[in-house]
């Protein structure tokens, strides 16, 4: 599989709620810097995020653009991500159904055709703002 439909398919399994597959695109060793925090090294943290993450919230990325080096070792993605907050994350403001939007990005490496590194970005501030006003 390519790098270009590597990250398609990360995403679409991300939209479609499909763990298994999503996961199955990770290298063993996979490193997650996370937006404005640390790194966490690992396919078994990588999930404990996302079960995390899918307890909390629920999102959907639309507007998804894909860019890949020639080399095919890097990728690099802009999207907007919808969510909704529902359940109170850890060291966050108390959650109420609050709906956002926010545009983001993400940088890949691959490797063997597995993903080995994502970073994630997002506006983290205005991720508060929309969150506390609603």
């Amino acid at each position: 599989m390519q790098t270009l439909e590597i990250i398609k398919l990360y995403y679409d399994s991300f939209n479609r709620g499909d763990m298994k597959t999503f996961i199955s695109l990770l290298d063993e060793n996979i490193r997650h810097d996370l937006n404005q925090g640390d790194s966490i090294i690992g396919k078994p943290q990588f999930e404990s995020f996302m079960e995390r993450m899918n307890r909390c919230y629920k999102e959907h990325i639309k507007e998804l653009f894909i860019m890949t080096s020639n080399d095919n070792k890097r990728a690099a993605a802009e999207y907007v991500v919808e969510g909704t907050y529902f359940a109170t994350d850890t060291d966050m403001p108390p959650a109420k159904n609050q709906k956002y939007t926010l545009p983001g990005g993400a940088f890949f490496s691959i490797n063997n055709g597995k993903i080995i590194r994502v970073t994630n970005y997002y506006n983290l501030t205005e991720w508060f703002k929309q969150v506390e006003t609603s």
